[in-house]
């Protein structure tokens, strides 16, 4: 789209008539989870068009992206010429499908020849990146990640994605394809492999390596068959032919992947980046996208995650030089470097300056030590053994010859860094005039935990450098620029943005229109909603599958669902009031006083009065219901106490903690 047509003008706003309705299909089966009732009659809706985007607009002629436009360039950080820059506004709104409003069915008739899209995570939120693909009966899918819990899901380890509509399938299932080795990727694996018949996994060596050391964790469960796949190599899986291009990421061999059928052909990005002069790796293979763009795309499923970041993402050697620049800045001090234990390409680069700079290295965290250990094995991290030295052995060295390796950059309690920081590390302890670098990103939502590392850090005397004071972080994921050069590139017909939030898929939505891709071939589908490909056309069917979150808590996979969460996160709000009562079963009257037990609501010997007036509450209560019944109702008994204490709590406190009424029968 041309960003200076007037609105008034542009095709994007004009107003066209709603489509005319629909004639609904008849489909068999239930809406999924109710228990024997018909579903009910489609008539009753009304479906826009599977391709509908909200705001209504008329389709520009053809479908493919323009060239890039005048002035606009990928060196630096964008500016105002740069290719992904936003006005004050594009004009264009995207918003969700309608085929969100549709009931959850069963999988109705399918067109035989068509491939289907399946996406089970990864959009309108960060993590559990999931998605299938089904062509004539045959399945693969696409990673299988997890996603790390909100603030509100107490207790909650991760969450996994929701392979519930490929039950009954699993014979079908001919591999799944892990694009690069993150736990949003592929950390779901073991727990649910097994659940799909423990097909073959591929992926590359290092990612390959991974997922075999994730399942060291789980031993019960079925062993995974691994495949290495190498850039630029195709292989076919059942009724699919795959091949896979090479992509820059924060983590060692990342790949893109392309599934390609008869009916079209969908490539998925994986979390992606474009880095010219990367360290420790090979430049993304543009010459190779352009190759797969010029077999034909239908399909660019893509990363949104850097989509309202503007520029291009910064190479990975401007990281190493600033890094440096911080060594040889601080000769006396101890360095503490504190990032991801994945991002195998940063450590190498912090080895080699500290090498550089005379310094031993510490590595220090569980998930860091094995990752470290697994990459030199392969060869992907390149260090002496002499280099590395014990925690014990670094505090008889003189602070400038040292620097420490850690987890933490995310401020987790149990992480090395928070350990060092609250002087609970076995060997380690912060000093004043230590230097603390944070080489990472803040993931949204551990703004807070991070703050709070910071604060501790300079309350002892430390310094802190982190990526927003100086470029000593490069994120994985391309931003605007890089969003827009990968659809140059691969020449896709239509583009799904995927990995990320509604915002950010949005965003990256408007960018390709903006760069000459017809709005009516960007498609915005939820997870679970179903997406068919032909060679004539690609739609969303209006088939849906509801996507619940699969929540892991210990050794639970699933089993704590939404009511046991609302349970712990009323807990969390305003506590419990436990009352026991014990009643003479025979004269049907309460002996001696109620007991009242109070966690997170009150303490108790500071509200001396409150707790009398609730037990005379409780007592009239019971008097109340049990007068006159020759076998009282328990279970009426304690609804009435969980209804009236409740009610009677809140007046007193304007809070309402969770009642456990317990009777005692004598």
């Amino acid at each position: 789209m041309n960003q200076t047509t007037p609105p008034s003008t542009s095709p994007i706003n004009r107003i066209v008539p709603p489509p005319p309705p629909i004639r609904p299909v008849q489909l068999t089966g239930t809406r999924k989870n109710a228990p024997s009732a018909p579903m009910a009659p489609a008539a009753a809706r009304t479906p826009r068009p599977a391709s509908h985007i909200a705001g209504g607009s008329t389709p520009r002629p053809g479908g493919r992206p323009g060239g890039r436009p005048q002035g606009g360039g990928r060196g630096g950080k964008g500016g105002p010429r740069g290719r992904g820059r936003r006005e004050t506004s594009s004009g264009i709104h995207f918003g969700p499908p309608k085929s969100r409003d549709l009931p959850n069915v069963k999988q109705p008739p399918r067109n035989p020849d068509a491939m289907y899209l399946l996406p089970l995570g990864g959009l309108e939120e960060i993590g559990r990146n999931c998605a299938a693909v089904e062509y004539k009966g045959d399945i693969v899918i696409i990673d299988i990640g997890l996603m790390f819990p909100t603030e509100n899901m107490h207790g909650i380890d991760y969450i996994i994605p929701d392979i519930s509509p490929l039950y009954g399938k699993e014979k079908n299932v001919k591999g799944v394809i892990i694009t690069h080795a993150h736990y949003d990727h592929f950390g779901g694996v073991p727990h649910l492999l097994p659940k799909l018949g423990n097909p073959p996994v591929y992926g590359s060596e290092f990612t390959m390596r991974l997922v075999q050391k994730r399942h060291t964790d789980f031993p019960n469960y079925a062993k995974p068959v691994v495949h290495i796949v190498k850039p630029k190599e195709v292989f076919r899986l059942g009724k699919f032919e795959i091949e896979t291009f090479h992509v820059n990421h924060s983590v060692p061999n990342a790949f893109g992947v392309v599934v390609r059928t008869p009916a079209g052909a969908i490539a998925f990005t994986g979390d992606f980046k474009f880095d010219t002069n990367p360290v420790n790796d090979q430049p993304a293979d543009e010459e190779h996208i352009k190759e797969l763009g010029r077999k034909g795309i239908t399909i660019l499923y893509g990363d949104s995650t850097g989509s309202e970041k503007e520029g291009h993402s910064i190479s990975e050697s401007i990281v190493e030089t600033n890094l440096d620049k911080l060594f040889g800045e601080h000769p006396n001090q101890r360095i503490i470097a504190a990032t991801f234990s994945s991002m195998i390409d940063r450590l190498q680069q912090m080895i080699m300056i500290a090498e550089r700079h005379g310094r031993k290295v510490v590595v220090e965290g569980y998930s860091m030590k094995t990752n470290v250990e697994i990459a030199r094995e392969i060869g992907f991290l390149k260090a002496k053994k002499e280099l590395f030295i014990t925690s014990e052995q670094s505090n008889k060295m003189a602070p400038g010859k040292v620097l420490v390796l850690c987890t933490g950059a995310q401020g987790e309690d149990n992480a090395v860094l928070m350990r060092i920081v609250n002087k609970e590390h076995r060997s380690l302890e912060l000093a004043a005039g230590d230097v603390v670098i944070f080489s990472s990103s803040v993931i949204p939502g551990n703004e807070a935990s991070v703050q709070l590392v910071k604060d501790q850090i300079y309350k002892q005397g430390a310094e802190v450098f982190h990526y927003k004071m100086m470029d000593i972080h490069s994120g994985g994921h391309g931003q605007r620029e890089d969003l827009v050069h990968m659809i140059e590139l691969a020449q896709p017909k239509y583009l799904i943005p995927a990995h990320g939030y509604f915002s950010h898929r949005a965003e990256h939505a408007k960018l390709a229109v903006m760069h000459g891709m017809a709005r009516s071939n960007v498609l915005l589908p939820g997870n679970g909603e179903v997406v068919e490909i032909t060679p004539d056309k690609v739609r969303l069917t209006g088939e849906k599958y509801e996507i619940n979150h699969i929540m892991v808590d210990g050794l639970g996979v699933g089993d704590v669902g939404n009511v046991v969460l609302r349970d712990r996160q009323l807990l969390a709000s305003d506590g419990m009031v436990v009352v026991i009562a014990t009643i003479d079963g025979h004269a049907g009257t309460l002996v001696g006083e109620p007991d009242l037990i109070s966690r997170g609501f009150i303490y108790i010997k500071e509200h001396q009065q409150l707790v009398t007036d609730t037990r005379q509450k409780v007592r009239q209560i019971i008097e109340k219901q049990i007068a006159g019944h020759q076998e009282p109702n328990w279970t009426h008994l304690k609804a009435s106490l969980r209804d009236g204490l409740g009610q009677f709590l809140f007046q007193k406190t304007e809070r309402r903690p969770m009642i456990l009424p317990v009777i005692v029968e004598v």
